[in-house]
């Protein structure tokens, strides 16, 4: 435990009387009790009786507890830290404050190199921050792929001395960690509240308001910084809130997917229908991805919305089936949690079966930052196990993961989607049009199809044809719809001419 000095006269007191309190001297507290009736009689009975109790009392008042050990012992230690030191900060005119340091990447070195390096890694990187602080500051040990940091009070700290010690900490560990002959490299999000600004005066709620600020650090992360606010403890709350009514929304059918359309830059027919989550939130309305996703892999109910997800877009496409509507097949998203589940082509299958649709029908969409870090595991059984299947396999956000061209042969990709970074303001930007030439060329050499994401425009429509680019999605397409009134949007598409206008690109 650090000790920061402060000390009242009855701690002081307390601690030579320590030894009432230890074992050895209550296994002789019977017999102390009958030698002083024999002694003194009932008078010096009476004085034992009410003495004693005193001297208990005394001896324990301000006593430190042992040592605790272990993850969770560390971080009570420095919750007892606090609540030692936060009442006497406005006597001494000093102040303190709480950090949270959450690691970003140390999932990727779990998959890449294992267990025993990530707590290899884990524990290098949490010395360094040990010893870019000072002797009196308090740091516990990893819990996951996060530390707390107790700093010792100061005369002076304020949100700019805090931003320079979180950029302290994140140069400290984002030094290479040499390791099997390979250099790994690690970087983490900070979050922190100083003494004052927490929801409350003691050490719980200095920490949980550190961890509501690491939290918004990580989610804004890679390497991202946040001091806490009110309105991220609102915001948290909300969160909260949200998470505790997910399961009751998919059991109640609230989470369901809405439609948008994919078509053919040759022929303007639909391709496609990608589905998207939505939430029907009984009171908020529509809510969208982003606001309940995270809450899903954080509550481990990936499997309950993919499971969701599938079966509604499968419905959907056996309704417009008999509707006469024609939809070659519908994509779905999963996640790298989703792609780990041993069950999942069984899964798939049988959902499959269930509504009478070929497995071409159906097209599984993986980001390309999963694929980029899936060695020979589960993700890789799965996804070859799925395109032995028929179904398709789509690289989804192509070009933000850093995949390589023999990763991609490995999982038998069938087509490339472009991500929108690189199809905004494709219509305008040369080295926009150059980019997604290359990635084009590159597909057309490995036969694999490509889609763009994020068309908003009919310029950025007619440029991407003029690019070779099989296929187009975005609000300029259709926006993602209900699947009723999806079916109306398909109905009036097929009914209208297929021209599609073609733009020269600019210069030409």
């Amino acid at each position: 435990m650090v000790d920061f000095g402060i000390a009242s006269p009855l701690r002081r007191l307390s601690r030579p009387l320590g030894w009432v309190r230890r074992p050895e001297f209550l296994v002789f507290l019977p017999a102390i009790t009958l030698a002083g009736f024999w002694i003194g009689g009932e008078r010096v009975l009476l004085v034992l009786a009410l003495g004693l109790p005193l001297l208990f009392a005394i001896a324990g008042r301000g006593a430190v507890p042992p040592p605790a050990t272990g993850e969770e012992g560390t971080l009570r230690r420095a919750i007892a830290l606090l609540d030692t030191v936060l009442p006497t900060l406005g006597q001494s005119g000093r102040h303190t404050a709480c950090l949270v340091v959450q690691f970003d990447n140390l999932a990727a070195v779990l998959e890449r190199h294992g267990r025993t390096a990530q707590g290899e890694v884990l524990e290098r990187a949490t010395d360094r921050i040990r010893g870019a602080l000072r002797a009196g500051d308090f740091v516990t040990d990893p819990q996951g792929a996060t530390i707390a940091v107790v700093l010792a009070p100061v005369r002076r700290l304020d949100l700019e001395t805090m931003v320079q010690l979180c950029a302290r900490l994140q140069d400290a560990v984002a030094v290479p960690i040499p390791l099997g002959g390979a250099q790994l490299y690690v970087s983490c999000s900070l979050g922190f509240c100083i003494s004052g600004r927490a929801p409350g005066t003691t050490g719980q709620a200095l920490l949980d308001a550190a961890q509501t600020a690491s939290d918004e650090a990580l989610r804004h992360g890679p390497g991202a910084i946040r001091a806490f606010s009110q309105d991220m403890a609102a915001r948290r709350a909300a969160s909260t809130a949200l998470r505790e009514d997910l399961e009751e929304a998919l059991d109640k059918g609230e989470i369901r997917p809405h439609f948008q359309p994919q078509v053919s830059t040759d022929t303007g027919a639909v391709s496609g229908m990608e589905a998207l989550a939505r939430w029907h939130h009984p009171q908020r309305g529509l809510l969208p991805p982003a606001d309940f996703l995270p809450l899903i892999e954080s509550s481990d109910l990936s499997d309950r919305l993919s499971e969701a997800i599938l079966g509604h877009a499968l419905a959907a496409l056996r309704d417009w089936d008999k509707a006469g509507l024609t939809v070659p097949s519908v994509s779905v998203n999963f996640s790298a949690a989703e792609l780990r589940n041993p069950r999942l082509p069984d899964r798939i299958r049988w959902e499959l079966n269930r509504y009478d649709l070929k497995p071409a029908r159906l097209t599984v969409e993986v980001l390309e930052t999963v694929v980029a870090r899936a060695g020979n595991d589960m993700v890789v059984s799965n996804i070859a196990a799925l395109a032995a299947m028929g179904c398709g396999i789509d690289l989804d956000d192509f070009g933000t993961g850093h995949a390589s061209i023999s990763t991609i042969r490995r999982f038998a990709i069938r087509r490339l989607k472009i991500d929108r970074s690189f199809v905004t303001r494709v219509d305008q930007d040369r080295d926009q049009q150059r980019m997604v030439s290359a990635i084009v060329s590159m597909a057309d050499q490995l036969g694999l199809e490509t889609l763009a994401e994020g068309v908003e425009t009919a310029s950025e429509h007619s440029i991407l044809s003029q690019l070779g680019c099989g296929f187009v999605q975005g609000f300029a397409i259709g926006q993602p719809m209900p699947a009723a009134e999806a079916a109306t949007w398909i109905a009036k598409h097929q009914n209208r001419p297929g021209h599609i206008p073609r733009i020269g690109l600019p210069g030409r």
